[in-house]
């Protein structure tokens, strides 16, 4: 091995630069040249590639986002769009790409592994949906800001007494609902995996009121079938009904920009390095993760198209933790 490439795809995460630097900084300790793709696949179809030292990750540790882009790519979905990628890397006879991202982005790298090339993924999403890590890049510092935004929010409930929807990113995931939700003491949580109907929130945010609660908070996944813009509709058209109004905040791409928190800037660095570490091991055509608190490798097979299954129990707990 001597050359390898590494890029970045679908929706950007706090901690895919720590990753990046991570990556370039072991290859080069190995004695390969680094590459890096601008714009996801796109880039990968067009030849935006070019050579990455160790300077030109310097820097980036604690920066959000990814300094290689993220975009989308339609003509990478089809085979002459992927056959014309593999020909850009052999073409600087790169000869193994590293690819950072979530589930879509996992797809489109064993679909170039099933071409014959050699692939290895890095689990990063704050989604927290990819079967193959315990946990992926971002979701720390994602489950913050929607806790941050979850206490800000019951400073000024409890003054006013008055009920707060928070949405939190997740279309077919609740995690960061879900652990959000229980961190910050939720009185109702409504997520993708487990329908909740509007007047079953109803009637959770008016029992609150009647144990003399001050105020009430319900966090919901933009993916659940019942999401803020279905729930306020309700509520506005049964407010008299009900009694109570409520007011909503929609995070949608804070989430996102935060400034990686240590714990994902770790995470990163460990996935990044024991991304080449499995390359020079002559592995590919794995995902890797954090399993248990070690860094693994995962077959594609065994990931790629597979939901990740969120513990019921845990939506139970906090229901009961409500009270």
């Amino acid at each position: 091995m001597k050359r390898i490439a590494v890029l970045t795809s679908g929706g950007d995460a706090p901690g895919m630069n720590a990753a990046i630097r991570s990556v370039v900084r072991r290859g080069i300790s190995k004695g390969w040249e680094v590459f890096g793709v601008r714009h996801g696949y796109e880039g990968l179809i067009g030849g935006a590639i070019y050579n990455l030292g160790n300077r030109d990750v310097g820097g980036i540790l604690q920066v959000g986002g990814t300094i290689l882009g993220s975009a989308r790519c339609l003509e990478f979905e089809t085979e002459a769009g992927r056959v014309k990628a593999i020909r850009q890397l052999s073409q600087l006879g790169i000869e193994a790409l590293v690819v950072i991202g979530g589930n879509g982005s996992q797809s489109g790298a064993n679909a170039l592994y099933q071409m014959g090339f050699p692939v290895v993924g890095v689990a990063s999403t704050i989604d927290n949906d990819l079967v193959g890590s315990d946990v992926t890049i971002g979701v720390d510092t994602a489950l913050n800001i929607a806790l941050e935004a979850i206490d800000r929010l019951k400073v000024t409930a409890s003054s006013h007494q008055r009920a707060f929807l928070l949405e939190v990113m997740g279309r077919k995931c609740g995690y960061l609902a879900l652990m959000s939700g229980i961190a910050g003491g939720a009185e109702a949580i409504v997520i993708p995996e487990f329908e909740t109907k509007p007047e079953d929130v109803a009637e959770t945010i008016s029992q609150a009121y009647a144990r003399g609660k001050p105020h009430a908070l319900i966090v919901v996944a933009e993916g659940a079938t019942h999401n803020a813009e279905g729930l306020m509709k309700y509520f506005q058209e049964h407010s008299q009904r009900l009694g109570f109004g409520v007011r909503a905040t929609i995070l949608g791409h804070v989430q996102r920009g935060g400034t990686p928190s240590a714990y994902d800037r770790l995470l990163a660095t460990r996935l990044g390095a024991g991304a080449v570490d499995f390359l020079a091991g002559g592995g590919k055509g794995h995902l890797i993760g954090m399993i248990k608190s070690q860094v693994t490798a995962t077959p594609y097979e065994e990931i790629v198209g597979l939901p990740k299954q969120l513990d019921p129990a845990l939506l139970d707990l906090a229901d009961s933790l409500a009270r």
